[in-house]
């Protein structure tokens, strides 16, 4: 296994929010050497690095079956599309979030629900669904799923969601893109519902060199579907359309460089989950943070968000210091004018409203050095006191 970088002190240079040029140094051998290989067998569409690829994730994950596609979105897509939801249904999404949740709704027919997240997890709230269950059935619609999302790589609370979904008959569908690697309990994102979503996107906790995603599940039915639905509805090597399908498969290549990643993904981890401690001790006077990892519940720490007041000077005034952050996200879901044919008007979603006004993503990555953390710490707690 390839080590992750030694320390390195401090320097002028700037910190990035995400740092992937110190990745592909330590991997750069490894990633050359099996994406030679792709190139040399030829089968650039489906080669024997997605099968093993395939097979390691599902392994990791303990899934029966993993199919690898060409993004998060896609992924979400054919979940959507093997559960038959469609014009006429709709399904709840946490209005907090990254833009694809809603839109992939929309893309298969459907009509997003917007539901609360709560303030600590910045993850859907249990205890509004019920509420978003009866306005969609007060508009016509018929709800077919729960949609909750994984926000920052923190694991949703799927035992209370589930218990709220089940008395309405509703499946959970797991957005897991920030958060392949996380964990509640003995169970891993990708089997802590009965499918699941993940992004292969560069910047993610299992990042490829371009766009890649996954579908995980235990449903044989289920899986069989979305491997139809990921090369034209074709079954197999057969030219007959079964069902209206996409072009949705991972490259050999990004296969290539994944599975040269996943090789060193777990020590990533615990890097991440150490600098989340390094920041939850050095913030616990400065701002409002994340909740921290417990025994039952580990993030895969895509992203160290925080909350602050007057964000948008305290960011200035990190930009200045050369350290880079992210506003994930500036504007929930509810105010995108792509997604108002979908609302009422009636929406109330104050934390949403709150959050979006409030968080900020520090940098975060396993190559990061702790004094680089601490130099990000200093440098907040001197914004802030600033502004």
């Amino acid at each position: 296994m390839t080590a992750i970088l030694a320390r390195a002190p401090v320097t002028d240079s700037p910190i990035p929010l995400f740092d992937l040029k110190r990745q592909q140094a330590r991997l750069r051998f490894d990633i050359d050497r099996r994406i030679a290989k792709a190139l040399d067998h030829g089968q650039y569409i489906l080669g024997p690095e997605v099968t093993e690829l395939e097979h390691d994730l599902a392994a990791f994950c303990g899934v029966k079956h993993c199919i690898a596609v060409s993004s998060g979105r896609d992924a979400l897509i054919m979940a959507l599309m093997a559960m038959g939801i469609g014009p006429g249904d709709a399904v709840l999404v946490p209005a907090f979030t990254f833009s694809a949740t809603a839109a992939v709704v929309l893309t298969v027919g459907a009509t997003p629900i917007f539901v609360d997240v709560d303030p600590a997890t910045y993850n859907m709230g249990a205890a509004e669904i019920d509420g978003a269950v009866a306005s969609a059935k007060a508009r016509g619609l018929t709800p077919k799923a729960v949609m909750p999302v994984d926000l920052f790589g923190r694991p949703a609370d799927y035992t209370a969601l589930k218990a709220v979904a089940d008395m309405h008959g509703l499946p959970l569908i797991a957005d897991a893109a920030q958060s392949f690697g996380g964990s509640v309990g003995a169970k891993r994102v990708g089997a802590l519902a009965p499918i699941s979503c993940v992004s292969f996107y560069p910047t993610k906790p299992l990042g490829a060199f371009g766009d890649g995603g996954a579908v995980l599940t235990d449903d044989d039915d289920l899986a069989g579907i979305v491997r139809q639905i990921r090369t034209h509805g074709r079954q197999g090597d057969g030219d007959e359309a079964m069902r209206i399908g996409m072009t949705g498969r991972l490259d050999t290549i990004q296969a290539a460089i994944l599975l040269s990643k996943l090789s060193v993904f777990k020590a990533e981890l615990n890097r991440r989950a150490e600098l989340a401690a390094l920041y939850q001790s050095e913030l616990s006077d400065i701002c409002t943070q994340p909740p921290a990892d417990t025994k039952s519940v580990r993030s895969a720490w895509a992203l160290y968000t925080v909350r602050v007041k007057y964000r948008d000077a305290v960011r200035q005034a990190l930009t200045d210091r050369q350290i880079g952050t992210g506003l994930f996200y500036r504007v929930p879901l509810h105010r995108h004018p792509a997604f108002a044919a979908s609302l009422t008007g009636e929406e109330h979603l104050p934390v949403s409203e709150m959050l979006a006004n409030e968080v900020l993503s520090l940098p975060m990555g396993p190559d990061l050095t702790d004094e680089e953390a601490r130099h990000v710490c200093d440098s907040l707690a001197e914004a802030i006191e600033t502004v």
